[in-house]
């Protein structure tokens, strides 16, 4: 047991309870540490301190809502987030980074004291430890991550986060912009998909292959059918499917996330997801190759996945299918 699990944590004494009703946080109430709210999360109702100040952040899907909200964590998992986004968080020595969610800094966690720890998603299965940690600081633990079984489907829980994490920083206007934006994304993408067939596909170790199972929550409102079903395809497995198979169904349209250029370490080479399309034979009388019909999500994609990058993946869609109409 670390030092700080060791230490005896300040008996927080409740004071008068005030009722307020918004989204996703249910009331507020003063304690001796300051105002909380009450959190409807994955992991119960939780409440949590408002405008906490030493956040530890493990959800990269939350991660760009909490920077947008002027928030900067305590520590975070460095090597989860997109550099090209997070590269000031990355590169500072004052935020501490906690590894990845195979091999979890608990004792860098226990070490920052957060008042607040915002788990979930990779980090899913670290939530009682995590409780654990911020039951002694007096803090809280939340997983508030949009999941594709959540009420309303990853859409609706990707905005039930951005609301949350608005009512926790006092930031319920950037919330409401950032939510705002998202919609508009979502409905042009739906209005110019009108029934479209689609290979969702992952590039992963220089290889094609199915990417539903990853890229399913991204097309789910749109009007689009996956000529594979959206069975299989995960990227921890090889699926079997071959660049031939992938020309007989002939889609009209392909849509590829580039996990290689998502996961690549410093100075690792990999092959651009458009290069690997481009040497596959089998694809040269595809009507989706003759067309240009092939749209590469951001290449960060895959360690982002928030609201922003939901959202702007829709832009593309709308934008490429919008074109060719």
């Amino acid at each position: 047991m670390s030092r700080r699990l060791a230490r005896t944590a300040p008996v927080l004494a409740a004071l008068a309870a005030v009722s307020l009703v918004f989204t996703a946080c249910s009331s507020t109430e003063s304690t001796a540490s300051g105002a909380t709210i009450s959190v409807e999360a994955t992991n119960g109702t939780v409440q949590v301190p408002k405008d906490p100040k030493r956040v530890v952040l493990l959800d990269n899907t939350a991660a760009e809502t909490v920077k947008a909200m002027g928030v900067t964590p305590v520590a975070v998992p460095k090597g989860l987030l997109a550099p090209s986004k997070f590269g000031d968080w990355i590169d500072n020595p004052d935020i501490a980074d906690v590894g990845t969610h195979n091999e979890p800094k608990m004792e860098v966690i226990e070490d920052v004291d957060p008042d607040l720890i915002i788990a979930g998603y990779r980090f899913a299965k670290y939530t009682a430890d995590l409780t654990a940690i911020t039951d002694q600081t007096g803090g809280a633990t939340i997983d508030i991550a949009a999941s594709d079984d959540a009420e309303g489907g990853r859409v609706a829980a990707m905005i039930r986060q951005t609301t949350t994490l608005g009512e926790i920083f006092g930031k319920q206007q950037q919330a409401g912009e950032i939510v705002s934006t998202f919609n508009g994304q979502l409905d042009a993408a739906k209005a110019v998909s009108t029934g479209q067939t689609v290979f969702l596909s992952i590039v992963s170790g220089g290889k094609i292959d199915n990417g539903a199972k990853r890229m399913q929550p991204l097309v789910a409102p749109l009007d689009l059918k996956d000529v594979f079903g959206g069975q299989a395809g995960d990227h921890h497995q090889n699926s079997g499917l071959t660049p031939e198979a992938i020309a007989q169904a002939n889609p009209q349209w392909v849509i590829v996330m580039d996990r290689d250029a998502a996961t690549a370490s410093d100075g690792e080479k990999t092959t651009p997801a458009a290069s690997v399309f481009a040497a596959q034979e089998a694809f040269a009388k595809t009507d989706f190759m003759r067309e240009n019909h092939v749209i590469y999500l951001d290449p960060e994609f895959y360690v982002r996945e928030g609201i922003q990058s939901y959202g702007q993946s829709y832009q593309q869609i709308a934008d490429a299918l919008g074109a060719a109409k």
